[in-house]
């Protein structure tokens, strides 16, 4: 039975109250990334998060916090209307599907996503993604995008959520900070972007591609910076669409590095502030 706690607190002790629902079964990937996009939400994980996404014009849906949570959320608590529930640890991880260490989550409303034309206007710096269908790795290329200057992000149909609990979390809500649209046709897409002025430099480990350093992109004007999902890279087509092969020279016999590590690397190579070596 629920009962309202002052200050606009409400404590829940059964697991299958409804007003959880945003909350449930969020280890159930399959079923979450077909729910949380057809329902507009997405879930923030961790107090930082939580104040990134409110930071960034996101509506709150509700909260759901463990008891020593309340307190530390309170400057939240006070500014958004939305209802909190607080719960047992045990109940939250009855609710969820696991042990919820960091205590706070957040039931956030999505915002319609800008088209890939609007993006391309202005920007100057762009990544553009195929098939990087993993959590962890759109999250970490999120991240050291927003560290390292790129203006946007462009996702082929077939790429993760980048506002995915996993997604958001590893990204520590840097996928707020990098505007980011879907390319409905792909990889026929990649005309449009070329034809606003961008460079298209594919991301490979081939022989035949040159280095980041030969090519100097950090001195184009327009630079799009493909990459390809781990394992696969870019598939024969999206290759073939690129103005530019480029690869990170490697030493040591490795041949390639985690598509977010190797991201991270190219994306300091095009950042146009970076030092001439």
């Amino acid at each position: 039975m629920a009962e309202a706690e002052p200050r606009g607190i409400i404590t829940i002790d059964d697991p299958d109250d409804p007003r959880l629902s945003d909350y449930t079964g969020l280890t159930d990937v399959e079923l979450r990334r077909k729910r949380e996009p057809a329902e507009g939400l997405f879930i923030a994980e961790g107090e930082k998060v939580i104040r990134r996404a409110k930071l960034a014009g996101y509506e709150m849906r509700s909260m759901l916090l463990s008891a020593k949570w309340v307190d530390v959320m309170r400057d939240v608590i006070d500014e958004v209307p939305a209802p909190v529930y607080a719960v047992a640890p045990d109940l939250a991880e009855q609710v969820t599907g696991y042990h919820v260490h960091r205590g706070a989550l957040a039931s956030m409303q999505r915002k319609p996503l800008p088209t890939s034309d609007e993006l391309l206007t202005t920007a100057r710096r762009v990544v553009v993604m195929e098939s990087v269908n993993d959590h962890t790795n759109i999250g970490a290329i999120f991240r050291s995008a927003a560290a390292l200057g790129m203006d946007a992000v462009l996702l082929s149909p077939d790429c993760a959520d980048p506002l995915y609990r996993r997604s958001v979390k590893v990204s520590m809500g840097a996928v707020f900070s990098v505007p980011y649209a879907r390319l409905d046709a792909w990889p026929k897409s990649l005309e449009t972007v070329r034809d606003a002025g961008f460079e298209l430099l594919a991301l490979t480990p081939a022989e035949q591609a040159k280095s980041l350093d030969e090519v100097a992109p950090h001195r184009m004007d327009r630079v799009a910076l493909m990459l390809g999902a781990e394992g696969e890279g870019l598939s024969t087509k999206a290759l073939m669409a690129a103005d530019e092969w480029v690869r990170i020279p490697m030493a040591h016999g490795v041949d390639s590095l985690n598509v977010g590590a190797a991201a991270a690397v190219a994306f300091y190579a095009v950042a146009t502030g970076r030092p001439e070596l």
